[in-house]
């Protein structure tokens, strides 16, 4: 499961960062990072970009790091892991009217790059109980 989670991780945060470069007229900065390196094409595509493709990947993010609590059990990375989605998709759906959401999706975008690339230097592990109480060790019976 961990193989997966990590793939649906990348493959959300691939796919928002994407999309958010395909659409010029919401998000001015990251899409002329897209222009820059050849993703001008897409702003043709902006609508479906924006309407399903980036809240459909953050969607994909964020049950793949909510899922990954099964496998590792490390709530500080959890929480890094879904508060990133969590703000791409508060951004787009309840926040978007307000002037301020632009900065809430890139906020979303850049803790998401930032969990991924930890992600990839250092791997979840399992988190074994270390307290001897918890894990049975070192206890004695009496009598």
């Amino acid at each position: 499961m961990s193989f997966v989670t990590r793939a649906a991780d990348k493959a959300g945060l691939l796919g928002s960062i994407v999309s958010a470069m395909g659409c010029a007229s919401c998000f001015p900065a990251i899409a002329s990072l897209g222009a820059a390196i050849g993703l001008g094409f897409l702003s043709q595509y902006e609508g479906l970009f924006i309407r399903i493709l980036l809240p459909a990947f953050a969607a994909i993010a964020l049950l793949a790091n909510a899922l990954g609590w099964l496998s590792h059990r490390q709530w500080h990375r959890t929480a890094l892991g879904v508060i990133g989605p969590g703000l791409v998709l508060a951004a787009r759906y309840p926040l978007r009217r307000f002037d301020w959401s632009t900065d809430v999706l890139y906020t979303g975008l850049a803790i998401m790059l930032a969990v991924s690339i930890w992600d990839l230097i250092s791997p979840a592990h399992r988190v074994c109980p270390t307290d001897a109480r918890d894990s049975g060790a070192g206890h004695v019976p009496k009598g």
